[in-house]
């Protein structure tokens, strides 16, 4: 499968299509995200292509029309990848190879590709591999080559199996190999966690690139990677943390994204377990993202589906450095405003507000309003700690009770 390595930056056009459930203001969104997964994974955007059609075509996904165009700027200007922003069937894979004569790519294959860049340790990479091995196999009947010779020899003789059968039976064992290995894996961890004694567990979530491993580096004071490029953290990361005298175990986990690939979301069930087990969610919002209530909305989603909507959570508004409100002017008596000119003091008094106490806007880079952060983490980790252990209630008391020479 795909191996970590240095990429030459190569060039790339993206495609999407505007339909009912998807209007061009929305599509604009997911082809910028698209562009950063794109420069992510070592590429370079040089056109982007859009259709208002009313479905995806079946066959091409988009119009024979656009596709001749497409097709002609590839040729012109040696364009090596076309990457389009939904999944694409089999047949629509395989049919628009033909006509655009060069690597075709969905999101999903796109996302799984900066995974199998980004793992680094064993585990991580058997992750993405099964992943990648589940969205080959019903794409086998387009490849031009096979994974190893048919079986011959004694006993191996008669009618056989055609390529693709051999092919598919090839996957199929290595898809099993994996579960079985990933099932191992999971055992093992599984002991670790339960090994960590009975300290309140903390998880770090949110949308990918919001500045959680940066957040987990000042809180813990320790060095985990932390990058401005999407899916910088793909292992799970643990760090014991110690606020005032209250210890309690910190963990940074893997960003999640719109339109996040099933199989990405099944092969990393472990990663996704330290979330299910967390007794506190810090959900890490970049507020400087124009569509940062988008993110909260797809990874509550997530949260739902991996039954941990209900675990009690801080909402952690991340870049208040980075944050500027659209301004109108004075004599500009025609612009309406919208929630894109609200300043940090409005949003607080917007949903916001309903959220009471389990709000916080810090900025982790300048490490801003980090006492206040504190103060709200150590205040939750001890109450879920003294609801756990009653007579532990004199070994932590109230933030506030703390004297410098104490600190």
């Amino acid at each position: 499968m795909l191996e970590k390595n240095n990429l030459e930056y190569e060039k790339v056009v993206l495609i999407g299509i505007i339909t009912r459930e998807q209007n061009e203001e929305k599509l604009e969104e997911y082809l910028d995200e698209l562009e950063f997964l794109t420069y992510t994974a070592g590429g370079e955007v040089v056109k982007r292509y859009t259709q208002k059609m009313e479905r995806p075509d079946p066959k091409t996904f988009i119009g024979s029309g656009k596709m001749e165009e497409v097709r002609q700027y590839i040729t012109e200007n040696e364009v090596g990848t076309a990457i389009f922003d939904d999944e694409l069937s089999p047949a629509q894979q395989k049919n628009i190879e033909r006509v655009l004569n060069c690597k075709v790519l969905d999101r999903t294959n796109l996302i799984l590709d900066i995974f199998a860049q980004r793992a680094t340790t064993s585990y991580a990479r058997t992750q993405v591999e099964l992943a990648q091995y589940q969205y080959l196999l019903p794409r086998l009947a387009g490849m031009w080559t096979h994974l190893e010779r048919q079986r011959g020899g004694i006993g191996m003789r008669g009618p056989g199996e055609t390529e693709i059968e051999t092919d598919r039976r090839i996957v199929r064992d290595k898809i099993s190999l994996l579960k079985k290995k990933l099932e191992t894996i999971d055992k093992q961890m599984e002991v670790q966690r339960g090994n960590r004694g009975q300290l309140v567990r903390v998880a770090l979530v949110g949308y990918t690139n919001v500045g959680k491993s940066t957040l987990m580096n000042v809180i813990s004071k320790s060095k985990v990677f932390a990058e401005n490029k999407l899916f910088a953290t793909l292992d799970t990361t643990v760090r014991k943390v110690v606020i005032r005298n209250l210890p309690f175990l910190l963990t940074d986990t893997v960003g999640f994204i719109r339109k996040l690939p099933t199989q990405l979301v099944e092969s990393f069930k472990s990663t996704l377990d330290e979330v299910r087990e967390a007794d506190l969610l810090l959900h890490v919002v970049d507020i400087s993202h124009p569509q940062f209530e988008d993110h909260i909305a797809s990874v509550n989603q997530i949260l739902a589906e991996i039954k941990s909507a209900e675990k009690p959570t801080l909402m952690v508004f991340n870049k208040i450095d980075a944050y500027e409100a659209e301004k109108i002017e004075e004599d500009d008596l025609m612009t309406e405003k919208t929630s894109s000119h609200n300043t940090l003091a409005e949003w607080q008094n917007t949903w916001m507000n309903r959220l009471g106490e389990n709000v916080l806007f810090i900025s982790a880079l300048n490490k801003e309003n980090l006492e206040e952060f504190r103060k709200k983490v150590y205040e939750a980790v001890r109450e879920i700690h003294i609801t756990r252990f009653p007579y532990n209630n004199f070994l932590y008391p109230e933030y506030e009770a703390y004297t410098d020479e104490e600190e």
